[in-house]
């Protein structure tokens, strides 16, 4: 079976705010908003339901109680290049939980697996067991 294809969240699902960007920068922080912030609201999107469920069940910080996924980005100097990495980000945040985890089913221990583990038990047991008290033998 081929893997699925992964999910595109379209743009006009997405708020896209431009803000100043944080830190040092030179005079041009102060002049140019080319931090971006991306609200992208998991409930009232076009996403699987399965793909909500599991989204919305992630703990991430990236997430407020509200089901509002908010990216900042503000790591290159042009607003473009930050629209593009905070996109990119939530599709590799949504393509996470694209494909449902698989099942896990509960096996029985082999036989051979029990005998080694309870040896492995018995062997401890009598080397801990001489880290006792010296008695006297006689």
């Amino acid at each position: 079976m081929a893997p699925p294809l992964p999910l595109q969240v379209s743009e006009d699902e997405v708020e896209i705010t431009a803000m100043r960007a944080q830190g040092a920068g030179g005079q041009n922080v102060n002049k140019v908003s080319s931090a971006v912030h991306l609200r992208f609201d998991v409930a009232a999107s076009s996403l699987p339901e399965d793909v909500k469920e599991r989204l919305l069940a992630l703990r991430d910080t990236r997430i407020t109680q509200e089901g509002v996924v908010v990216i900042k980005a503000q790591q290159y100097r042009s607003q473009d290049q930050n629209r593009t990495d905070a996109l990119e980000r939530l599709n590799a945040l949504v393509n996470t939980v694209a494909v449902p985890p698989r099942v896990r089913r509960a096996t029985k221990p082999t036989y051979g697996s029990k005998q080694r583990r309870l040896a492995g038990k018995t062997q401890r047991s009598e080397t801990k067991a001489l880290r006792g008290r010296v008695r006297d033998g006689s």
